[in-house]
């Protein structure tokens, strides 16, 4: 296992070069003081070491709960109330992805727009603000991807983008920015 930079390591004491060979001599009281020492600095420096370790296995598991919570919640927010992903066979995810599944083009994209557009309202400067964080977030993504999205994702992202225009047009808005 490996502990992070930021984690102090103790090592233990220096061996004493002082400790009579096979106990053949006696050891002086201050000799016997040193080897105390260096046994209580040595369990302090194990005990801590320890702890540290076990404190970072603890914590993986504790953010990986937390991570997985975070997006158990994320799945009931949006409205899934499905199946655990993670229990799902390979026909039923396909099903989900399918295009008239939960995440499929279709329903994906009908959230991503109806969120820009209940949350702006009828307010056109709001409108711009959401269609742009589409936007915006869809090359943040591509970004964290490593490149060009998947085939699903990119027709996703035109079908919620299409959506904001007609709701846009609806109002009477143009979808062309007025300071281009």
């Amino acid at each position: 296992m490996q502990v992070s930079s930021s984690t102090q390591v103790f090592e233990p004491a220096a061996k004493s070069s002082v400790i009579k060979p096979l106990f053949s001599e006696k050891l002086s009281k201050d000799e016997a003081l040193e080897i105390r020492e260096q046994i209580r600095q040595n369990a302090n420096a194990m005990a801590f070491n320890s702890a540290v370790i076990q404190d970072g296995v603890s914590n993986v598991d504790d953010s990986f709960k937390q991570q997985h919570e975070e997006f158990k919640s994320f799945l009931k927010d949006i409205g899934y109330d499905g199946k655990p992903i993670a229990e799902l066979s390979k026909d039923e995810a396909a099903e989900l992805v399918s295009e008239d599944g939960f995440f499929g083009i279709e329903k994906t994209s009908q959230r991503i727009a109806e969120f820009v557009i209940n949350g702006a309202g009828t307010d056109e400067d709001k409108l711009r603000a959401g269609r742009e964080g589409m936007i915006q977030g869809f090359k943040e993504a591509e970004a964290m991807w490593g490149g060009e999205l998947p085939e699903i994702s990119q027709r996703t992202m035109e079908k919620a983008i299409e959506m904001v225009d007609k709701a846009m047009y609806d109002l009477g808005f143009s979808i062309i920015d007025k300071e281009v």
